[in-house]
């Protein structure tokens, strides 16, 4: 089998970690210090797929424990240590090999699949939630409020999210369109941006030349562009006028576009704060075409 390249001797992420336990080492309770043993003694690949109860369970302690001993040592969570262990591992390994190794993780256990997809998607909503202060998404809400259309484009999977994102707009009164193709096609459908409209790109963690020849387009023109992403802020932070973070699944176990989902409805729902009397209106006008509609 390949090697897994998030290994103990490979990965950054337990590096720091181990040297975050060894510097705090002094200040950690009893049962703090009995998850951090258990922490130093896992590789990255069991930690990816590792629950708080789980690591409870190993350490004599609680899942409340776990939490607040990551917290101590600096982690917002669970979660937050998964991402940065993940981050080689989504970049480097091939997607059929991660599916392999969730495949060998998870085996045949019904209980335990549901457990820990749940577990995951708990985790990275807690994440999200704390990922963007409220003048990150006042940020976007004025953008969006001022934009005459918003362009939507979302990669692979998180094309999910920028759907859901132009739906729920276009619900509240908002001129939205998506972005629905790649390649040759996309340019028919970017060559309408224009310097008072805004382009969203939902991007994880990969620029593609999709994405850069949209980016560029926007600059040319002059439009505003709102990135929504896990690991491309330092990369693309220049070339983009506001960054949203949503963090990814780090194994896979979970929907990928899950936070991009949850990040889109917190800022429908401000938008629709800003301009109340348009959405109502909006939602009258869609009731009524439904009913016509017969539904």
């Amino acid at each position: 089998m390949e090697p897994f390249v998030t290994s103990d001797t490979e990965n950054p992420a337990l590096g720091r970690l181990r040297e975050l336990i060894s510097e705090r080492w002094s200040e950690l309770s009893k049962s703090e210090r009995a998850v951090c043993r258990v922490l130093t003694t896992m590789s990255a690949e069991r930690l990816l797929y590792a629950s708080a109860a789980g690591l409870g369970e190993q350490s004599n302690t609680s899942n409340a424990s776990v939490v607040r001993t990551l917290q101590t040592l600096g982690y917002s969570g669970l979660s937050e240590l998964k991402q940065e262990v993940a981050a080689p591992f989504s970049s480097t390994v091939a997607p059929d090999i991660r599916l392999r190794q969730r495949l060998e993780h998870l085996g045949q256990d019904l209980a335990q699949i549901q457990q820990e997809i749940w577990a995951e998607a708990d985790e990275l909503i807690e994440l999200a939630s704390h990922a963007n202060d409220d003048s990150d998404y006042q940020v976007a809400v004025n953008l969006i409020v001022h934009a005459d259309t918003v362009f939507c484009y979302g990669l692979g999977a998180s094309g999910v999210a920028a759907e859901h994102l132009a739906l729920r707009l276009r619900r509240i009164g908002v001129s939205t369109r998506r972005l629905t193709t790649d390649g040759f096609r996309l340019a028919d459908e970017a060559m309408s941006l224009g310097v008072r409209d805004l382009l969203v790109v939902f991007a994880p963690g990969r620029v593609t030349r999709d994405i850069e020849a949209l980016l560029d387009q926007a600059q040319l023109v002059g439009a505003k562009t709102l990135l929504v992403t896990d690991e491309l802020h330092e990369l693309l932070a220049s070339r983009v006028s506001a960054v949203l973070t949503a963090p990814h699944t780090p194994t896979g176990l979970t929907a990928e576009g899950i936070a991009g989902i949850l990040v889109s409805d917190v800022i429908v729902q401000a938008v629709s704060a800003v301009g109340p009397d348009t959405a109502l209106r909006s939602s009258q006008v869609l009731n009524d075409l439904r009913a016509r509609l017969g539904y």
